[in-house]
C-alpha cells in the first residue's frame, strides 16, 4: 500500500530512474536522478542532469536521415542539412514535446528529463520493495542536485520511510541549508561530496567556492537526527588528489561526528558521448584516469593520517 499526504501531487523535475543499483549504497538499490544542479563541476559526467528544465539531445552518429521526426514535428521545427544530412532544430519553433524523440526508429533523438508527481515516483520506488527488504537496499535520490528540489525531495523521502524503505540521497551540499533541513527527518544515510578543500579551487574547478558546502555538513552533523554521513572525494588527478587536499580532508572529517566512512571515487570518462549530444564541450578531454595504483595509494596515504573513519574507494563517479 502506498501511503500519501496532501503534499503527493507536487512535482519534481526527473532525469531517470535506475534499478538493481549496487553502486550507490548497501544493497540493491533504486536511484532516482533528479534535473538542475548550481555547480559546473568540469569532470560532470552526466552533463544531462546539470540544466534544470527538459531537454533534447541528439546522436549524429545514429541518424539515418529517414526524415520521420520532420515529418512528424507538430511544429514543423526540424528539417534535414542537405549538406551533413544532421536533423537541424529551429529553436524558435520547438516547444520540446517530445515527439521526435518517442518515434525516432533509431534513438538518435533523445529526451533528457521528465516531470513527476510525488505519488508517480514513489510509485516507481515501490516496485523494487522485495529486492530491498532481501539485499538490504532501499532508495537513494541523486542528480543533479537533489536539494535543489527540496520539497519534492523531502516529500518522497516521507512517503519512502512510511513504507519501510531504506533512504539515502547524494549531494553537493551547495544549498541553502533549509533545503537540507527539510530532508533530514526521512535519510538514513547521507553521501556529501568534498569536492576540493580550498576555497579558490573549489571554485575554480566547481564554479562556486566551498564556504557554504562545509558549514551545511556542520549543520547537519549537529541536527537531532540520527543519520549517517558518509563523504565523498572525487578523485580528480592534479586537480584535489595532492597532499595538502586531502590533508585538510582528514582535518575537517576529523571533527564530523556522525561521519562513518570516507569514500575515494576514481575519475573516469563516462558521459562524454552525452556532451556531444547536447553540443557542450568536455572540458577535460585531455586527462587521463588515474591508475588503481595510483588511487590505492591515496587511500592509503588518507587512511594514515587518522580521519577517524574507514576510508574506502568507489566505483567511479557517479
Amino acid at each position: 500500500m502506498i501511503l500519501m499526504n496532501h503534499n503527493a501531487a507536487v512535482t519534481g523535475s526527473v532525469l531517470r530512474i535506475e534499478r538493481a543499483s549496487i553502486h550507490d549504497g548497501k544493497g540493491l538499490l533504486t536511484v532516482l536522478f533528479l534535473k538542475g544542479c548550481p555547480l559546473r563541476c568540469r569532470w560532470c559526467s552526466t552533463p544531462e542532469s546539470q540544466s534544470f528544465g527538459l531537454e533534447k539531445g541528439y546522436a549524429q552518429d545514429r541518424c539515418i536521415g529517414c526524415g520521420i521526426c520532420v515529418r512528424l514535428c507538430p511544429e514543423r521545427a526540424l528539417s534535414i542539412s542537405h549538406d551533413t544530412q544532421k536533423v537541424l532544430t529551429d529553436l524558435s519553433k520547438c516547444k520540446k514535446c517530445f515527439v521526435c524523440a518517442a518515434k525516432c526508429p533509431q534513438r538518435a533523438i533523445k529526451q533528457y528529463g521528465s516531470l513527476m508527481s510525488v505519488k508517480e515516483a514513489v510509485g516507481e520506488i515501490s516496485k523494487d520493495e522485495i529486492f530491498f527488504f532481501y539485499s538490504g537496499g532501499g532508495v537513494t535520490i541523486s542528480g543533479g542536485e537533489p536539494l535543489s528540489q527540496p520539497e519534492f525531495v523531502s516529500e518522497v523521502l516521507r512517503e519512502c520511510r512510511a513504507l519501510g524503505i531504506h533512504t539515502a540521497i547524494e549531494t553537493s551540499f551547495h544549498v541553502p541549508y533549509e533545503n537540507i533541513e527539510k530532508t533530514l527527518p526521512w535519510l538514513n544515510v547521507l553521501y556529501v561530496d568534498l569536492k576540493h578543500m580550498d576555497k579558490d579551487l573549489h571554485k575554480e574547478w566547481v564554479g562556486h567556492e566551498n564556504s557554504l558546502i562545509l558549514d551545511n555538513i556542520k549543520k547537519a552533523d549537529q541536527s537531532e537526527y540520527p543519520l549517517e554521513i558518509i563523504v565523498r572525494i572525487p578523485m580528480i588527478p592534479g586537480a584535489n588528489d595532492t597532499d595538502s587536499n586531502l590533508s585538510a580532508v582528514a582535518e575537517f572529517c576529523k571533527s564530523i561526528k556522525k561521519l562513518k566512512e570516507i569514500e575515494l571515487l576514481p575519475y573516469h570518462r563516462l558521459g562524454t558521448e552525452t556532451y556531444k549530444h547536447l553540443e557542450m564541450e568536455y572540458l577535460l578531454k585531455d586527462l587521463a584516469p588515474p591508475s588503481k595504483e595510483l588511487i590505492c595509494e591515496r587511500a592509503r596515504f588518507l587512511t594514515g593520517l587518522n580521519p577517524g573513519v574507514p576510508v574506502r574507494i568507489g566505483s567511479g563517479l557517479g
